[in-house]
């Protein structure tokens, strides 16, 4: 899994000029809008590659219906329940990989933190096949939760 550190040293502190020169609007192709994905989805520009591998997937396996929610990719935050440490230390370590905008989440309602996770094994392969680890398997569930296995 790709540390905070790595995503720190390839992107930059987020927020920053610097970091922000990696993210972009991405304009999903038209074959490739399912269900409740946006039209538009700004994210890190590695992203592009694997969410469309991940949303083909999708299609070519029959698990668009299973899709029942976007909750976002780009959100500079602290890790939930790790805000308090973020704040008195500002270690990177407490970011969030949505502050990269190298995560999506989706189902959140019935995917929750700390939650048993409710995607199928095969949703689920659609995105790691695609080269993203899935918070299902954190040993804190985030069943809502995919993010860059590489960068």
């Amino acid at each position: 899994m790709v540390t905070n550190q790595q995503f720190l040293g390839k992107f930059g502190m987020p927020g920053t000029p610097e970091a922000l020169a990696h993210l972009m609007m991405w304009d999903v192709p038209f074959e490739l809008e399912i269900g409740v994905i946006p039209k538009r989805i700004f994210c890190n520009k590695v992203m592009v590659a694997p969410l469309s591998e991940a949303f083909g997937n999708l299609i070519a396996r029959g698990c668009v219906d299973e899709l029942k929610t976007w909750d976002g990719c780009y959100n500079f935050r602290p890790i939930r329940g790790y805000e308090h440490r973020w704040k008195a230390t500002k270690n990177v370590k407490y970011l969030s990989v949505h502050s990269w905008a190298c995560a999506v989440d989706m189902n959140a309602a019935w995917n929750g933190l700390g939650k048993e996770p409710t995607l199928s094994p095969q949703f689920v392969k659609c995105f790691t096949d695609a080269g993203f680890d899935w918070g299902g398997f954190f040993r804190r569930k985030d069943g809502m939760h995919f993010q860059l296995s590489v960068i």
